[in-house]
């Protein structure tokens, strides 16, 4: 009961930070009139309202409820995005060959993997966010333009940094499959061909850069298998006695700033 008890009380500023962060998303990006949503539930008898209006401007409105439910259909593709859509696929990929290349089995674990892979995502990402935020949600939150215009330009920012970081050939692969031919601007290119062509060029990416990473630590496997078995040692592992090596190996290289560096200068943020 005593653990259960010290168990919640973690928990609990936990969750409401998260709630907090929640709401204020959600207010952030679902700007709407509440005093009138709360009239047009009234006038329905406690229901809430869902409906769509016209503007004069050709615009459409969407209730309160509707928003509410727009966003909590994107926080659950969230992830799908997260991976799809930033540099998450390639790095984590190439975290999981150097561990594995080390033989260090499950160090660094998968979990302080993902957060190297987040934060670095983060950086690499900043300059195509901010640029998202500066041109697509700040406009949207002044009312300088509508929320169709806003997604547009948004999506527009993010398919630029996924073009100039995709193999010509694999976007030229699925245009073909899909039917299309040469695109003029990278508008004209759509979702349904670039983020298939995207992650398959990240995946490529990624195999390529770990079977370099790869190359060094298995010489030094091969040397200390053929040390030990000139010398008659059948019995002692040859993984057991490189591990040393290679950890020396890379640490004098500085190898994980390498790696990231290494990682972070392969993306094409401009």
């Amino acid at each position: 009961m005593l653990n259960m008890r010290v168990r919640l009380t973690t928990l609990l500023p936990s969750c409401a930070i998260a709630t907090g962060f929640l709401i204020a998303f959600a207010g952030i990006l679902l700007p709407s009139d509440l005093h009138a949503q709360t009239a047009a539930t009234s006038m329905l008898g406690g229901l809430p309202a869902v409906n769509m209006t016209s503007g004069s401007d050709g615009g459409t409105t969407y209730s309160l409820s509707l928003q509410i439910l727009a966003l909590m259909s994107a926080l659950t593709i969230l992830p799908s995005i997260v991976l799809g859509m930033t540099s998450f696929t390639r790095i984590i990929i190439v975290l999981s060959i150097l561990r594995q290349a080390l033989g260090t089995q499950q160090t660094p674990p998968n979990q302080v993997l993902i957060a190297i892979a987040l934060f670095l995502s983060l950086f690499i990402m900043t300059p195509t966010l901010t640029a998202v935020y500066d041109d697509a949600v700040t406009p949207f939150m002044e009312g300088a333009v509508s929320q169709d215009v806003a997604i547009e330009t948004g999506v527009s920012i993010l398919k630029g940094f996924m073009i100039r970081n995709t193999r010509e050939r694999e976007l030229t692969l699925f245009a073909d499959m899909a039917g299309d031919t040469a695109y003029e601007t990278n508008d004209d290119v759509p979702l349904t061909v670039l983020l298939p062509a995207f992650i398959t060029s990240e995946l490529k990416t990624a195999f390529q850069i770990g079977f370099l990473i790869f190359l060094p630590f298995l010489v030094i496997d091969m040397v200390i298998a053929s040390i030990l078995m000139s010398l008659g040692m059948m019995m002692l592992s040859p993984m057991l006695v490189a591990l040393p090596f290679k950890l020396l190996l890379f640490v004098l290289v500085d190898g994980w700033a390498m790696t990231v560096g290494s990682l972070a200068a392969t993306y094409s943020a401009n």
